[in-house]
C-alpha cells in the first residue's frame, strides 16, 4: 500500500482541474501517475532515491509529485529559492535527480551536481505528462513501487533559529493523515477545494491535495495564491470548501466587499485554518463576511499535517481552541516528560499513526522531540474538560519580561480590534535588565499613533504586558509560506 490507494475516486469522475489546463478523471491521473513512476525506475531511480522537484503550483506539480513518492522519495521544494538554497537541499537530502518544467528557473538547475540526473516535464498530445532526462544516460532498475513503510517525501523544518532539521514522511503517515482529514471534515466525491497553499509545504500536500484526493473529491489547482484571482476563481469552479494560512485569509477578507454577489451565489461548506494561529477577531470578521463557518485547526510538519480541529457545525466549536485530536491522541507534558492533568498548562505532546518516527540522522533533537512515544510540538496550551485544546504560543515566542510571561499572541489579538489595524505581531527585544521586554508592529488601514494604540492596549491587557513600543510598517515580514517571522524581528527591525 501506498499513497496511490488515496486516489479511490470513481473513474470518470474529475479529481483534478485548473484554469491553465484539462481536467483529469481519476482514471487519467492514476493511469499517467503509474506511466511516469514507472519511467522514473528506467531512468535508474528507485525506492529510497531522493529526487528533489522544484515546480510550482499546478497539475503537473501535482502529477510529478505523485509519481516520484511511489517511484522514489519527493523532496518538493520551493521554486523561487536561491541557487544556494538549492544546493543545500541537494546536499542536505543527498538528491540523485531534479525534476523541473523546461521554463524553468536557473537558479534550480545551476545548484545540481554532475552526479544528479535531470528530467524534464514534457506535455503529450493527448495532454498526459512525460519525462525526458537530459544529459544523462539512464540505467534502469526494477519497475517497483513504494510500500506503506517506504518514505514517501522529505520535508524540512523551518529552521528559524538553526539549521533545518530532515522530516522524512512514510506513506503510512500521508494515509493515515488524509484518512484523519476526510474524517474530520466529512468530505465527500462531491466536495470540490480550491488550492491556494504552496504544494511545497504540508499543508497544501496533505490539508488541501491528499485529503481531497482520499475522498474522492475534485482538486482546483491554479498557479498559485493570488488574493485578486480568488473570487474569480471561486465564480468559475465553485469549491465547497479551502484550506489556508491566516494570512492568506486575511487577503481574501479584505477583497470580499468587492465581490458581494459571488459570495452569496457561491457559499462555502466550510472554510478551514491552519499553519499558524488565527486571530479571533479575523475569525470572527470572515465567518461575519462570507457567512460560512470557519474551523481553526493544528498542523505540523512531524505529524504529516492534521493533529487536532474544531468539529463541523452542529457541533461545538470554540473560537478560542484549535479543538480536539481527530485520529490523534493530545496531552500536556511538563519539561521533565510526565503527563499533566485538564486544565494544567504545560506542552503540547501527540501521537499517532499519521507522526513520523523521528527526525533524520539527528539523534539529539529526536532525544529531545520525541519522549515515551509522544511527539514534543514546541507549543504551550492546556486542555479543557471536553479534550478541546487551546494554545498559548510556541515556546521559544513566549516573552519573559523580568520574570513575567507574555503570550504574544493575546497582545496580537487585542491589538487587531482596534479599528486602524489591519496586521498585528507582537515580539520580543533583548533589555538590559528585565532579559526581554516587548514591543509590537502593525500595519495601519487607518491613522493612528503610538499614543493611541498604547491607550486601546491598556484598557485591555494588564501594563507589563503593553508593548513598550509600536512599529508601524508597510507590511509585516513572513517567510516562504506566508509564516510571520516573530523570533526574527527585533533582528530585522535591527532593535539591539
Amino acid at each position: 500500500m501506498n499513497i496511490l490507494n488515496l486516489l479511490n475516486g470513481a473513474d470518470e469522475h474529475i479529481a483534478l482541474t485548473s484554469n491553465e489546463r484539462p481536467a483529469m478523471t481519476y482514471k487519467q491521473l492514476r493511469e499517467n501517475v503509474v506511466e511516469l513512476a514507472e519511467q522514473l525506475n528506467s531512468f535508474g531511480l528507485g525506492r529510497g532515491d531522493r529526487v528533489a522537484i522544484a515546480i510550482s503550483n499546478s497539475p503537473e506539480m501535482i502529477t510529478v509529485f505523485l509519481a516520484t513518492t511511489i517511484a522514489a522519495t519527493a523532496c518538493p521544494l520551493n521554486p523561487k529559492y536561491k541557487q544556494e538554497e538549492f544546493a543545500f537541499y541537494y546536499e542536505d537530502t543527498q538528491a540523485k535527480a531534479l525534476i523541473i518544467l523546461p521554463d524553468s528557473n536557473n537558479n534550480a538547475l545551476a545548484a545540481c551536481t554532475e552526479a544528479m540526473k535531470v528530467i524534464m516535464v514534457k506535455t503529450s498530445d493527448d495532454g498526459a505528462l512525460h519525462f525526458e532526462l537530459v544529459q544523462a544516460q539512464p540505467h534502469a532498475r526494477e519497475v517497483e513501487q513504494a510500500s506503506e513503510q517506504d518514505i514517501a517525501m522529505v520535508l524540512h523544518t523551518s529552521g528559524t533559529t538553526s539549521r533545518p532539521k530532515r522530516v522524512p514522511i512514510r506513506h503510512r503517515n500521508l494515509i493515515a493523515s488524509a484518512n484523519n482529514f476526510v474524517n474530520a471534515y466529512s468530505l465527500t466525491a462531491n466536495d470540490k477545494t480550491l488550492l491556494v497553499m504552496p504544494l511545497f509545504h504540508i499543508h497544501g500536500l496533505v490539508g488541501c491535495m491528499l485529503s481531497t484526493f482520499a475522498s474522492g473529491g475534485t482538486v482546483i489547482c491554479p498557479p498559485g495564491f493570488n488574493a485578486l484571482e480568488f473570487w474569480k476563481l471561486v465564480e468559475a469552479f465553485k469549491p465547497t470548501w479551502y484550506s489556508a494560512a491566516p494570512t492568506m485569509h486575511q487577503m481574501v477578507l479584505a477583497r470580499a466587499s468587492r465581490n458581494s454577489e459571488i459570495i452569496q451565489a457561491n457559499q462555502f461548506r466550510f472554510i478551514r485554518s491552519s499553519s499558524a494561529p488565527l486571530p479571533p477577531v479575523i475569525l470572527e470578521q470572515i465567518e461575519a463576511t462570507l457567512n460560512a463557518p470557519v474551523i481553526q485547526s493544528y498542523s505540523m510538519t512531524e505529524a504529516a499535517h492534521l493533529m487536532t480541529t474544531n468539529p463541523l457545525p452542529p457541533k461545538t466549536r470554540k473560537h478560542n481552541s484549535v479543538g480536539y485530536g481527530f485520529g490523534v491522541d493530545v496531552g500536556i507534558m511538563d519539561s521533565d516528560g510526565n503527563l499533566l492533568p485538564t486544565g494544567s498548562l504545560g506542552e503540547v505532546v501527540v501521537k499517532g499513526a499519521n507522526v513520523i518516527d523521528g527526525y533524520e540522522n539527528n539523534p539529539q533533537a529526536n532525544a529531545t522531540a520525541f519522549v515515551n512515544g509522544w511527539f514534543r510540538t514546541g507549543d504551550q496550551g492546556f486542555l479543557d474538560e471536553e479534550g478541546y485544546l487551546s494554545l498559548t504560543g510556541r515556546l521559544k515566542e513566549l516573552i519573559n519580561r523580568g520574570g513575567e510571561k507574555i503570550s504574544p499572541l493575546e497582545v496580537d489579538d487585542v491589538l487587531l480590534r482596534h479599528p486602524a489595524v489591519s496586521e498585528a505581531l507582537a515580539f520580543a527585544v533583548p533589555h538590559k535588565t528585565l532579559g526581554e521586554d516587548i514591543h509590537a508592529a502593525v500595519v495601519l488601514k487607518n491613522p493612528t499613533d503610538e499614543k493611541e494604540l498604547r491607550s486601546h492596549c491598556s484598557q485591555m491587557l494588564a501594563e507589563f504586558k503593553v508593548p513598550a513600543k509600536f512599529h508601524i510598517l508597510e507590511e509585516l515580514p513572513r517567510g516562504a509560506t506566508g509564516k510571520l517571522q516573530r523570533l526574527n524581528m527585533s533582528k530585522l527591525l535591527k532593535i539591539e
